[in-house]
C-alpha cells in the first residue's frame, strides 16, 4: 500500500491496518493515534515526531526505525522488534513492551514511566538519562545497558539481568532490584536510598560514592565490591557476603551488619558508628582507623583482624575473642568539635601482642539493665550512686530508658571501660533493697531536700492536713498506695531469694497495714501467684523455696508474708 493512500484511509476514520507493509516509509510528524499496526512490517521507517499514543504495534516489526520524539504513551508494543531504532526521547509513558527486542535500541532521555518491559531483550540498550520511574522491568535482559543517569524511582526489577551495565549516577530511590544480576555493573554515585537489592549479585560492581542509605541487601553478594566513600546509613546487609569489599572511607552508621561475612574486607576509616554486628565475621578485616562509636560487636569473628587506631567509644563487645586482634592502640574518645578521634590508649606505649584482649573480653562504657517492672526513680538514683561510690572515680549517666511490655531497659554510660555485665547485675542486686529504704524514709528524705510539701494532687492538698481530707481523696489516697506496693513486691518477688523477699515484703505489708489497707488479696493472689509464676519457670527457685520452708524460723513462717510464701508452696505441690 502505498503512504498517500494509507493515510488517506486513516484520515477517512479507518485505524485497523493489522500486517501492513510499510517499511522504510516517510511518517514523520504525522499523527496515527489509536492506530492498529498489529504484525505491520515497519523497518527502516520515520516515524519521528510521529503521533501513536494508545496505538497497537503488538509483534510490529520496527527495526532500525527512526522514532525519535515520537509519542507512544500507553502503546502497546508487546513482542514488537525495535532491534536498532532510535527512540530518543520518545514518549512511552504507560507504554507496554513485554517480551519486545529492543537490542542495541537507542533511547537516550526518553520517558518510560510506568510502563511495562517485562522480560524484553535489550543487550547494549542506550537509556542514557532516560524515565524509567515506577517502570516495571521484571526479568528485563539489560546485560551492558547504558544507564548512565537514568531515572529508576520505584522501578520493578526483580530478577533482571543488569551485568555489567552502567549506571553511573543513575537515581534508583526505592527501586525493587530483588535478586538482580549486577555482577561488575558500573553504579558509581548512583542514589539508591531505600532501594530492595535482597539476594542480589552485586560481585565485583563498583558503587563508589553510591547512597544506599536505608537500603536492604539481604542475604546479596558483595564480594570484591567496590564502596568507597559510599553512604550506607541504617542499610541492612544481614547474612551478606563482602568478602574482600573496599568499604574504605564508608558510611555505615546505624547499619545492620548481623551475620554477613565481611572476611578480608576493607574498612579502614570507616564510620561503623551505632552498627549491629551479632554473629558476622571480620577476620583479617581492615578496621584501621575505623569509627566504632557504639558500635555493637556480639560473638563477632575478628581474628586477624587490624584495629590500631579505631575509636571504641562506648562500644559493647560480648563474646567477642579480642586476643587475636592486630592493635597497637585504640582512641577511648571522639571530640566532636574537632571531629577527631581523641584519649590515645595506651598513651605512650604500643599493646603488646594480645594485650587488647587481655584488658576484658566484655569491657565497654555502656551499661545495659533490663527491670522486670517500671522502676522507681528515686530507688534507681540513690542505687546508681552507690555503685559509683563502690568503684573509684566511676560516673554514670542515664543515656536511654525504654519501657516495652514486660522489658523496661535503662542504658547507662560510664565515664571509662567497665565490665557492664557486672555492674548491670550489681544494680540489680542493690535496687530492691534501696527501694524498701526509700519507701520507708520517703518523707525524711524530701524534708532533708526541701520539698516535703511537695504532694501529689491525688494524695494531700498542699494546705490540709490528713485529718480534713474528704472520704473520696483518702479512698484515692490509700488506691494509689496499694497499687505503687503492688508493682513493688512484685518486683522483689521475681528479682530475690526466699529468704531475703521475705523479709522485704513483710516491711512493705506491714506498712499497707499501718495505712489502714487490708493486705489479704495481696497475699492471696499477688504473692502467691508471682511465686508460683516463677517457680513454675525456674527449677533453681524451687530448690530455694524447698530450703526456706525447712529452715525459716517459726516467727517467720507464721508472719502474714511467712502463710503467703507456704500457701504458694502448697499450690505448686497440688
Amino acid at each position: 500500500m502505498q503512504v498517500h493512500e494509507f493515510l488517506r484511509r486513516y484520515q477517512e476514520g479507518e485505524r485497523s491496518f493489522a500486517h501492513i507493509d510499510l517499511s522504510g516509509a516517510s511518517l514523520s510528524g504525522v499523527n496515527l493515534r489509536e492506530i492498529d499496526l498489529t504484525g505491520a512490517n515497519l523497518t527502516g521507517a520515520n516515524l519521528s515526531w510521529s503521533f501513536l499514543s494508545n496505538a497497537k504495534l503488538i509483534g510490529a516489526c520496527l527495526r532500525r526505525a527512526d522514532l525519535r520524539s515520537a509519542g507512544l504513551a500507553g502503546a502497546n508494543l508487546s513482542g514488537a522488534n525495535l532491534s536498532g531504532a532510535n527512540l530518543a526521547k520518545a514518549d512511552l509513558r504507560l507504554a507496554c513492551l513485554e517480551a519486545a527486542d529492543l537490542n542495541w535500541a537507542a533511547l537516550p532521555e526518553a520517558d518510560l514511566g510506568g510502563a511495562n518491559l517485562q522480560g524484553v531483550k535489550s543487550d547494549k540498550i542506550n537509556l542514557l538519562g532516560a524515565k524509567l520511574d515506577g517502570a516495571q522491568l521484571m526479568g528485563a535482559e539489560l546485560m551492558e545497558a547504558n544507564l548512565n543517569r537514568g531515572s529508576l524511582v520505584g522501578a520493578n526489577l526483580t530478577g533482571a539481568n543488569l551485568r555489567e551495565a552502567h549506571l553511573v549516577e543513575a537515581n534508583l530511590r526505592s527501586a525493587i532490584l530483588s535478586g538482580v544480576n549486577l555482577i561488575e555493573a558500573d553504579l558509581n554515585g548512583a542514589q539508591m536510598r531505600s532501594a530492595n537489592l535482597t539476594g542480589a549479585d552485586l560481585h565485583r560492581a563498583v558503587l563508589a560514592g553510591a547512597d544506599l542509605t536505608e537500603a536492604v541487601l539481604d542475604n546479596a553478594d558483595l564480594s570484591r565490591v567496590n564502596l568507597a566513600g559510599a553512604y550506607l546509613l541504617k542499610a541492612s546487609f544481614k547474612q551478606a557476603l563482602l568478602l574482600r569489599a573496599n568499604l574504605q572511607g564508608v558510611y555505615l552508621l546505624r547499619a545492620d551488619l548481623s551475620e554477613a561475612n565481611l572476611r578480608s574486607a576493607d574498612l579502614r576509616k570507616a564510620d561503623l558508628s551505632g552498627a549491629y554486628l551479632m554473629d558476622a565475621m571480620l577476620a583479617e578485616a581492615d578496621l584501621r582507623e575505623a569509627c566504632l562509636i557504639e558500635c555493637r560487636l556480639i560473638r563477632t569473628n575478628l581474628e586477624g583482624a587490624q584495629l590500631t587506631g579505631c575509636c571504641i567509644q562506648n562500644w559493647q563487645v560480648q563474646d567477642v575473642d579480642l586476643s587475636k586482634v592486630d592493635c597497637r592502640y585504640v582512641f577511648t574518645e571522639f571530640d566532636y568539635t574537632a571531629k577527631v578521634a581523641a584519649n590515645r590508649f595506651p598513651v605512650d606505649r604500643d599493646f603488646e601482642s594480645g594485650e587488647l584482649g587481655r584488658q576484658h573480653p566484655e569491657e565497654s562504657s555502656i551499661v545495659e539493665v533490663c527491670f522486670a517492672q517500671s522502676p522507681n526513680w528515686e530507688a534507681l538514683v540513690f542505687t546508681v550512686r552507690r555503685v559509683e561510690l563502690e568503684s573509684c572515680e566511676l560516673q554514670l549517666k542515664v543515656q536511654f530508658f525504654e519501657s516495652a511490655g514486660e522489658q523496661n531497659l535503662l542504658r547507662l554510660s560510664a565515664n571509662r571501660l567497665v565490665n557492664g555485665k557486672i555492674l548491670g547485675d550489681r544494680i540489680l542486686a542493690l535496687y530492691p533493697d534501696m527501694l524498701e529504704k526509700v519507701l520507708g524514709k520517703g518523707a525524711e528524705i524530701l524534708s532533708l531536700l526541701g520539698l516535703a510539701v511537695a504532694r501529689s494532687s491525688q494524695e494531700e492538698s498542699a494546705t490540709p492536713q490528713p485529718a480534713m481530707l474528704s472520704q473520696k481523696e483518702q479512698l484515692l489516697r490509700r488506691q494509689e498506695i496499694y497499687q505503687r506496693m503492688v508493682r513493688q513486691i512484685s518486683f522483689i518477688l521475681m528479682s530475690q531469694t526466699p529468704d531475703k523477699f521475705s523479709e522485704s515484703v513483710q516491711r512493705l505489708l506491714d506498712y499497707l497495714k499501718q495505712q489502714g489497707i487490708p493486705t489479704e488479696q495481696i497475699q492471696k493472689k499477688v504473692i502467691s501467684q508471682a511465686i508460683v509464676q516463677r517457680a513454675k519457670q525456674d527449677a533453681g527457685f524451687r530448690e530455694q523455696l524447698l530450703r526456706w520452708e525447712k529452715t525459716a524460723s517459726a516467727s517467720v513462717r507464721c508472719s502474714m508474708m511467712g502463710e503467703a510464701v507456704r500457701f504458694a508452696i502448697a499450690l505448686l505441690w497440688e
